[in-house]
């Protein structure tokens, strides 16, 4: 299991330093030896594309993906051309993650209609693979898009494509027809239940190599006495699976309850153990999302630190 990190947005930064701090974080991940580092479009924070490729710029080894970008709110095609640009920004080390979002967020807070989203990304990604097949005309007339554009971006290697897959539909397209799947909120059991065996069928069935299985885990250094705490303040942070029905169903399939119980937390040995247990759940790439922990700025930035160096040591050793 490759041992990367997630980050999300950070409200304890000032907003003029917040895209400086994202590039210091991604560069200090590299120099840790991490494998990956993610980055999600979070509403009304920074762009995510735009953010990796800049960050493609200040790096030179690692892996950077988003995690992820809701189809709806980018035009297939813009969609080709940023992602086409930001792989050639990362050197060939952009991977893109998509995903259909939730309905408060699209319908609720943009205004476009969350209407048979599986349905639009089917569409989304017959565009991508037409624009990611080189330089040329791209043709495409299906149900939600008609094309008829050229993409002259690159002639590098288009990016990896995973999607936020959770129910058995998304993941029945993720196998058949990307590289894997990103997600979030799931534990040991969701992913070794019911993530792992539908898209690795779908996979096998399409003729496609194994899929990549990312999972998205919070992660906390701390005192055992301090773990249920740890929980309950990572599904306040994170945000809570009620407001997302997508989250509510792929709970139902393993024993957590919010995403504070998918989380590796304790001591040295009990994160350990439990990361050891995604992983034989089928986790190919953990993508560990540190909450630092404490009643203080001085006092959490000592927690994320102290967490990000026990994972960076794993990373050498897994």
């Amino acid at each position: 299991m490759r041992i990367g990190l997630m980050v999300g947005s950070d409200k304890e930064r000032p907003r003029d330093e917040r895209l400086s701090g994202l590039l210091s974080d991604g560069a200090a991940a590299e120099a840790s030896g991490f494998s990956s580092f993610w980055f999600p479009q979070v509403p009304g924070y920074l762009d995510a594309m735009t953010a990796l490729a800049l960050l493609g710029q200040a790096t030179t080894t690692i892996e950077l993906g988003t995690a992820v970008v809701p189809v709806q709110t980018r035009h297939p095609m813009i969609l080709a051309q940023q992602a086409l640009t930001t792989t050639t920004a990362c050197g060939g080390r952009f991977t893109l993650g998509l995903g259909v979002s939730h309905d408060w967020i699209v319908d609720g807070q943009l205004g476009i209609p969350y209407e048979r989203p599986a349905h639009q990304l089917r569409d989304c990604l017959d565009v991508l693979a037409a624009a990611f097949g080189g330089p040329g005309q791209v043709d495409v007339d299906n149900n939600t898009c008609r094309v008829h554009s050229p993409v002259d971006v690159t002639d590098g290697t288009a990016p990896p494509v995973l999607l936020a897959a959770l129910g058995p539909t998304m993941l029945r397209i993720a196998g058949e027809r990307t590289d894997g799947t990103i997600v979030w909120m799931a534990d040991e059991r969701a992913i070794g239940e019911h993530i792992v065996p539908k898209i690795s069928t779908a996979a096998q069935v399409a003729g496609r190599p194994a899929p990549r299985v990312v999972a998205g885990i919070p992660v906390a250094l701390c005192s055992p006495a301090d773990v249920p705490s740890a929980r309950t303040h990572a599904s306040e942070v994170l945000g809570h699976a009620h407001f997302s029905p997508n989250y509510v169903r792929l709970l139902e399939h393993g024993d957590a309850g919010d995403v504070g119980d998918t989380m590796a937390a304790g001591d040295e040995a009990a994160v350990v153990a439990r990361l050891r247990r995604y992983r034989d759940a089928g986790v190919t790439d953990l993508a560990a999302r540190i909450v630092p922990l404490g009643t203080d700025v001085a006092a959490r930035v000592s927690s994320r630190r102290r967490t990000q160096e026990f994972l960076a040591s794993l990373d050498a050793t897994w």
